[in-house]
């Protein structure tokens, strides 16, 4: 069995650099720190499912070399993570038909309302998304999904588990709490990606602190840190994190039949 993960983005909502070529303390000769806004491919040999539509979905996509896309989850419907929603059109165009979206009924209700011409059409122009509202758990193609309600602020952002096979990924980005329900989703995922945004606290997210806490009871076989802010340095990060974590970078690859990564 096979299981592959790209990280398309792994920055916070403003990416790094800020806009101002504000780095922070990022090392700006370490390519690495250069993020773009979350989201992840999970794909097996015959299935490959997009995780949000982030903004940058557009130069994400061209960098991968991806067009082909089977589904569409969101997470939730905040703009760093759903903003890029328009890029689908060429998916849509590529597919000749709407590419099937996924997403809790709240937040799919408010993708409908601020996007409703991707949903519905208009002025001639078709559908380019079929959008559903998701289950807890479901299949597309051979790719076995379950998922939890994560707190995050005033709402809740979706955490996803992908199964093909014995092999499996755990998804957990902008939450500030980590829930016995988290726990038990991502307990022993052979990948775990979760938020880190920064060492120190946040009303919405997670800090380092609380995230290590949470991968040392789940106890994936590797943890991969995203959603990092421009306090967060690659290399310090990869000095002082225990084993079996690390940060991941825009365009890390993952293929769980092989063991390997793909800089």
């Amino acid at each position: 069995m096979s299981l592959k993960l790209t990280l398309l983005g792994c920055g916070t909502s403003s990416g790094v650099p800020r806009i101002g070529n504000d780095w922070g303390d990022c090392d700006p000769a370490e390519p690495k720190n250069r993020r773009t806004r979350v989201s992840i491919i999970v794909e097996s040999p015959t299935t490959r499912i997009l995780v949000d539509t982030s903004p940058d979905m557009r130069a994400q996509l061209l960098a991968a070399d991806i067009i082909d896309i089977d589904a569409i989850l969101w997470t939730h419907d905040h703009a760093d993570h759903s903003h890029g929603l328009d890029d689908v059109r060429q998916i849509y165009h590529h597919r000749r038909s709407p590419v099937p979206g996924y997403a809790k009924r709240q937040t799919m209700a408010l993708l409908r309302r601020r996007f409703a011409y991707a949903f519905e059409g208009s002025n001639g122009y078709h559908p380019t998304i079929h959008g559903m509202d998701l289950p807890d758990r479901l299949t597309i193609g051979d790719i076995s999904i379950a998922c939890t309600d994560m707190p995050h602020g005033e709402i809740f952002s979706t955490g996803f588990r992908f199964s093909h096979g014995d092999r499996s990924i755990g998804y957990a980005t902008d939450f500030h709490e980590a829930t016995p329900a988290m726990d038990a989703l991502f307990a022993g995922v052979d990948i775990w990606v979760v938020d880190a945004l920064r060492e120190r606290p946040h009303p919405t997210h997670p800090h380092l602190s609380l995230t290590l806490d949470a991968i040392a009871r789940c106890r994936p076989g590797r943890a991969i840190l995203t959603h990092m802010d421009q306090s967060m340095d690659y290399a310090t990060l990869r000095a002082t994190l225990p084993p079996g974590v690390e940060p991941g970078y825009d365009g890390m690859v993952i293929d769980l039949a092989q063991g390997t990564r793909t800089d």
